[in-house]
C-alpha cells in the first residue's frame, strides 16, 4: 500500500491500456516507479498412496423382516439416515436382499 507524497491519501491502480500506474483520487499525483506485483507459485501434487472408499457393505448391514414391493421377498437390509433438518426423524432405506431393489420408508 503506497500513499501520495502530496496529500497523503492512498494511491489506487490505473491502468491505461497494458501498463499500470499509481494515481492519487484527491490531486491526481501519479508514481513514476510503480511495477505491479506478480506472485506465482507452482504446486506439484504427489500421487495418493492409498484411497480409501467407504461404501455401504451389505454384509456389515442388518436386516429385517418386511415385503420388497418389486418382487416380494420378505427380507430386506436396512440403514437409517437424516435426509432432513434435524428437528425431524431420519429416513428409513430398505434393499431387498434377493432382488437389490432400494425404497425408503419415512419415520
Amino acid at each position: 500500500m503506497e500513499f501520495c507524497d502530496n496529500c497523503g491519501l492512498i494511491l489506487t491502480v490505473k491502468k491505461d491500456g497494458k501498463k499500470s500506474s499509481l494515481v492519487c483520487r484527491k490531486c491526481g499525483y501519479k508514481s513514476k516507479d510503480y511495477k505491479p506485483l506478480e506472485i506465482k507459485e507452482k504446486v506439484e501434487k504427489a500421487p495418493l498412496d492409498e484411497v480409501i472408499v467407504i461404501e455401504k457393505s451389505e454384509e456389515a448391514l442388518p436386516k429385517t423382516k418386511t415385503n420388497c414391493p418389486k418382487c416380494s421377498n420378505k427380507e430386506a437390509f436396512w440403514w437409517m439416515q437424516q435426509t432432513r433438518s434435524a428437528d425431524e426423524a431420519p429416513t428409513l432405506f430398505l434393499r431387498c436382499v434377493k432382488c437389490k431393489h432400494s425404497w425408503r420408508e419415512y419415520g
